[in-house]
Formats: C-alpha cells, sequence, structure tokens
C-alpha cells in the first residue's frame, strides 16, 4: 500500500503521479473506518483530500506554514505528516486531536477549533517573517462557511492593505455545518459559474508578459477590469470584492483535480501579494453516503454507522437528548406567545433550533457563522418588542461577549441565551469545552443565571426566562441526564432552590445535571444510614440565600458541585456569599479546576475531576469520620474555601 510509505510530506513529494490517487483512494478508506468507529468530522476531510495532498507537494512543511481555520479537517494532514500509525486513537483519550494542535506535531503551527481565525492568524506568521527576513510560505485554508464571520473581514482587509505576500486558499464545498446563507454564499455561487471566464483571464495575462510592452498592457487591462466590475449588476458579481481587499484572485478551480492544484498553488507562491485560491470541492468526495448526506457526516458520533454502506446504526431506546428538549420548548413557548424568536450561528442541528425552524419558518433565522452578530441582531428584535432566544453552545458563545456585555446587559434587553453542550464535552478536546459561561456571566449586572438538572426541567426554566425583562441564559450539557432521577419538579420560582433530599451535617448544592452525582451520593450513603442534604440549586444568579441561612442552622459542611470551571463559577458564589456573610459553613468546591481538559469520553472526563457519585460519597464519608485528608480523591478536583 502507498499510504504505508508516508510518514512526512518529503514522502508525498517522491510519489509517482499515479501513485498519488492511489494514495487518495487508500486515505479515504482509511477516514471512512476510522470515524466509523470513533467518530468525527468525516466529511469536511473527505473533500480535501486532493488538495492537502497538492499542499504537501508544493509546499516545504513544516519550514512553510500551513494554517487550517477550524482544524477539524486536517484528518488528512495529519496521516501525512507522522501521525498515521496513531491515527486510530483519533478523538480518544491520550489520543491524536480532532483539531490542530501546536503541542501535537510541528507541522500544526496553529491550533484552532472556532471558525475565521486561520486569515488573521497566517497574516501575523507573514508578518512575523516579514520582520525577521524569512523566506517561507504562509498559507491558510478556510471553509466558505467561515466568510460568515466578521473576523475574517476584518483579516483579509487588513491583509489586502499590509500586501504581506501570503496565500488564502477558499475551500468552496458550498457548506459549513449547516447549508451556508447570506450574500456572501450567493455571491460565491456566482463566481463557480464563470469557471472558463476566469481561465481566460489568467490565460490572457500570462500570454502578456511575453510580448514587448505585454507588462504595461497587462496593468491597463487589469485597471479596466476593476473598473468594469462596479458598471456590473448584483446578478453578475465577479471576483471585485478580493481584487478590490487587495488580494490578487485565481480561481475557482477544480478542488479534485490535483494537477490543476499543484499548478494553482505554484503559481500563487510566485505572485509577490496577497491571493485568494478559490476552490471548488464536494463535501463528502468519494464516499457515496457523505456525498448525498454531507450534513449529517460532517460531524458524526463513535460507532454511528455502517462504514460498508452509511447507513446509520439504530439508536431505539436513546434517552432523548437536551438539544431534542429544547427544540420541543421552543416550539410549545412560541405558540403561546408570538413575540418568541429563534437564532442559531449555523447550528440548527446541533442546538435543536431546526425544529422550531420547521415550524415557524418566519420567526427563525440562521445568520451563519456569526455570534456576535447573532447577540447584536437579537438586541435590535429586543427593542422593538420581540422576545430573541439565542441558542448557540457555550465555547461558541464566548465570541460574542462584548455584545452580550455592550448591546445586550447595558441596554438591560430580554434576550435569552440557550448554551448547549456547556460542561465537559467529551472527544473534541480543550476548544469546545463549555466550562467559562457561568464566570463570563455571573459578573454581568441584571442577567438570570439558570440550569435545569433534567430534560423536564428545561421547558419550566425557559418559560420563566421569557417573563424577565432582563436578560437570562440557561445552560444544559451535551447528551442527556442520566434519566437515574427523574423524581416530579417542584415549581420554578424565581432565585429559589428545589430541595431534593433532607439530611443533616453536609448539605451539597448541585448545580445542572450534577444533580445526579448528588442523588447517587446520596442514595448510597442512606443504605449505610448516613443521610444528606440534597438541592438542586436551579439558579447560580441569584443564590438562595435564605436557605443558605437556613442551611447554617443545622449544617457544618456544604459541598458544591458543578460542571464548570471551578474558578469564578457556582461554587464560588456559594463560598463569596458565605464569606461576606459570616456564616459558619465549610464550603468545599467539586468542579474543574484550572487546567485545559483534553479530548476522552465524558464519563471519564468527570471520572478524572471526581464528578461521580462514588466519589462524592467518599468525600462526604471522609467527613462523618472526622477525616480531612484529601489523598483518595484527584488532587485538582477539590478545592476549599
Amino acid at each position: 500500500m502507498v499510504i504505508e510509505r508516508i510518514d512526512s510530506p518529503a514522502d508525498v513529494k517522491r510519489l509517482r503521479r499515479k501513485e498519488i490517487d492511489v494514495l487518495a483512494s487508500e486515505i479515504r478508506e482509511l477516514l471512512v473506518s476510522t470515524c466509523a468507529v470513533n467518530g468525527g468530522h468525516l466529511a469536511p476531510n473527505l473533500g480535501v483530500v486532493e488538495l492537502t495532498l497538492a499542499l504537501h507537494r508544493v509546499l516545504d512543511l513544516p519550514a512553510d506554514k500551513l494554517v487550517w481555520d477550524v482544524s477539524h479537517q486536517t484528518y488528512v494532514h495529519k496521516i501525512l505528516t507522522g501521525r498515521r500509525d496513531r491515527f486510530s486513537t483519533l478523538r480518544k483519550g491520550g489520543g491524536i486531536s480532532g483539531f490542530a494542535m501546536r503541542s501535537e506535531s510541528p507541522y500544526d503551527p496553529f491550533g484552532a477549533g472556532h471558525a475565521s481565525t486561520g486569515v488573521a492568524a497566517a497574516l501575523g506568521m507573514a508578518l512575523a517573517r516579514d520582520l525577521a527576513g524569512g523566506t517561507e510560505t504562509v498559507v491558510a485554508v478556510l471553509g466558505d462557511g467561515a466568510l460568515t464571520g466578521g473576523l475574517a473581514y476584518e483579516a483579509l482587509n487588513n491583509a489586502g492593505q499590509l500586501k504581506s505576500q501570503f496565500i488564502v486558499i477558499l475551500n468552496d464545498n458550498e457548506m459549513s455545518i449547516a447549508p451556508n446563507v447570506g450574500s456572501i454564499a450567493s455571491y460565491l455561487s456566482v463566481l463557480r459559474s464563470k469557471p472558463f471566464a476566469n481561465f481566460v483571464r489568467r490565460t490572457g495575462k500570462m500570454m502578456l508578459k511575453r510580448i514587448p510592452l505585454g507588462q504595461t498592457a497587462k496593468k491597463a487591462i487589469e485597471g479596466a477590469e476593476i473598473g468594469a466590475m462596479h458598471f456590473i449588476g448584483p446578478s453578475e458579481k465577479t471576483a471585485v470584492i478580493f481584487e478590490e481587499l487587495g488580494f490578487r484572485y485565481i480561481g475557482p478551480i477544480d478542488g479534485h483535480n490535483y494537477d490543476v492544484l499543484v499548478d494553482a498553488l505554484q503559481t500563487a507562491k510566485d505572485v509577490r501579494r496577497p491571493v485568494l485560491l478559490h476552490v471548488r470541492t464536494v463535501k463528502g468526495k468519494g464516499y457515496e453516503p457523505a456525498e448525498r448526506d454531507s450534513r449529517t457526516f460532517h460531524g458524526i458520533g463513535a460507532n454511528a454507522f455502517e462504514p460498508s454502506n452509511g447507513s446509520k446504526k439504530s439508536s431505539a431506546g436513546a434517552r432523548p437528548k437536551f438539544q431534542d428538549a429544547f427544540g420541543d420548548a421552543m416550539i410549545a413557548v412560541a405558540e403561546k406567545d408570538r413575540r418568541v424568536v429563534g437564532i442559531t450561528a449555523a447550528m440548527p442541528d446541533g442546538t435543536g433550533l431546526a425544529k422550531f425552524g420547521k415550524r415557524f419558518p418566519e420567526r427563525y433565522f440562521d445568520v451563519g457563522i456569526a455570534e456576535a452578530h447573532a447577540v447584536c441582531c437579537a438586541a435590535g428584535l429586543a427593542t422593538s418588542g420581540f422576545r430573541p432566544v439565542c441558542a448557540i453552545y457555550s465555547t461558541f458563545l464566548q465570541r460574542a461577549y462584548d455584545q452580550i456585555v455592550h448591546d445586550v446587559v447595558v441596554q438591560n434587553l430580554p434576550v435569552v441565551f440557550c448554551m448547549d453542550r456547556a460542561g465537559l464535552v467529551g472527544d473534541d478536546g480543550p476548544t469546545h469545552m463549555g466550562l467559562y459561561d457561568i464566570a463570563y456571566l455571573r459578573t454581568l449586572p441584571n442577567v438570570t443565571l439558570m440550569a435545569p438538572r433534567n430534560e423536564a426541567e428545561l421547558l419550566p426554566m425557559l418559560e420563566h426566562a421569557l417573563t424577565l425583562d432582563a436578560p437570562a441564559a440557561i445552560r444544559y450539557p451535551r447528551g442527556s441526564s442520566s434519566g437515574k432521577h427523574d423524581e416530579p419538579l417542584a415549581p420554578l420560582v424565581h432565585g429559589k432552590a428545589e430541595v431534593l433530599r433532607r439530611g443533616r451535617r453536609v448539605a451539597v448544592l448541585a448545580y445542572g445535571t450534577t444533580v445526579d452525582i448528588a442523588l447517587d451520593a446520596a442514595d448510597a450513603l442512606r443504605r449505610l444510614k448516613d443521610d444528606v442534604t440534597v438541592v438542586n440549586a436551579r439558579f447560580a444568579k441569584p443564590l438562595d440565600e435564605a436557605l443558605l441561612l437556613e442551611l447554617e442552622r443545622d449544617h457544618a459542611h456544604v459541598i458544591t458541585l458543578e460542571e464548570h470551571s471551578l474558578a469564578g463559577g457556582f461554587g464560588s458564589a456559594v463560598a463569596e456569599f458565605v464569606s461576606d456573610h459570616g456564616l459558619r459553613l465549610r464550603v468545599e468546591r467539586l468542579g474543574i479546576p484550572n487546567v485545559l481538559v483534553q479530548h476522552d469520553s465524558q464519563d471519564k472526563q468527570r471520572a478524572l475531576f471526581g464528578l461521580t457519585g462514588d466519589a462524592l460519597a467518599a468525600r462526604i464519608r471522609q467527613i462523618g469520620d472526622g477525616t480531612t485528608s484529601e489523598t483518595d480523591l484527584p488532587d485538582a478536583a477539590l478545592t476549599k474555601r
């Protein structure tokens, strides 16, 4: 097999032309077989096989710099850069990441997990090269979905102004996660329709270079070309936007034609200014199920499909996920209140909002990969009497923090943030962990923060959030609650917790689905005749201060439980209140320490930090025995006030 001879880009350069096609086929087989077991971003990687091979042929890696925007499409790159033997460990604990990571390989000069960062990072590297007097080539590869994010345009604008030489490859497959939306998507579709005109344009200029006064004629034609673009109607757009930003535009070209790609990359390297190379690819290329349904195969779970035919494996009997509960809750509230609108940033399926969009298409807005715009747009809707609900993953809402503060909180507008994937997210790794939202929202005035203990509690929390004349946020994790503790919910009252078990001496205040952990521990301790108080906190802000004052009367010890960073989280809020009011309660906080959590299964990540019923029960027993040693717990899992 050709693939067994590839351990570095130098090995790709030595291949004969016919071996490239064999290698491409073998890579696709490896991608399908591995993702069928481990899960991952299959369709995006199938679509960049030839492009990656061409880049490894033309560039001198790692001396040259290759930056992958988002970087979920780096599997082929990893296979070609000495990580093929470990590719079976993709997204597993201790294995290779599903994204580019500087700590993993010298061939990964920039790590990423969020879209639209690639051009800015590559421009920084190009500027560093220029300052150091280097000669290396810098390339950024971004998908067309990245062009719905404002950061990409900020970088493109700056790059054209600085005129530093580097290459931006626009991998245009007409999709990001969901179908691309907006004017840019329409614009690119027009460019895709004119490949012959672009070929004639480039060929003509190359011929002019070879005749007397040809260079002067070429410059004159370029000037007339840009001027003519302004007189073309919207339906006849050309490459004017990239040319006017200061880039030399090349394309569109066939992203699965290896020979054309190599020629185009060689040409782009010779241009002494920023170049935008527009490449057309097919998402899922070479694997018919993924080509047919690239949306499903964009990111797929472990053991979710049969590699032989792409058929989905049955999930019958599986517990509904929080994203499903949210989609149903949105429909329920929207049926009662015509002011409710739903906004997502290119994640209609992952957030569960797609179901709402089908039911209320006129009140559903997918703004593309543009979280800052989503939040500011929601603020505008709120000023006009609507009740916008922004469904955005916790990790992605970080990208809109200024809009949360400046546009929503300062104006005290009733925008509701529903943050899926809050907490430990498993195999996507540190760029996707939702471990900081309580901390970055808790300090903001007038914001209400809630977390349901199970899927059923999401609807009443959403209903409550929509009654508030101020911002509110609801966090919930990836997947489902355990389903072991689905006892009836007490009515939801603003700022009030729910006491689920009554005991003495030790009280566990759990936030969100960590209530299941607390109840597991309580049930185990009850069998040992040791009763503890278990509280479903419901609110991180405002805290149930009356309950804390009450607990002081017959409890000496409070343990807070959260799937969030211990720094600034729910436990910190409790500790601050206890300290500020001089309460005689000892507070211990269980959560995530100040570390970057690497990819692994969610269950293993929780066990690592002591977020299990057994670990909690053991700690409570230590307290009962008068033992204060923490040697039996993960060092980072427990902190004390």
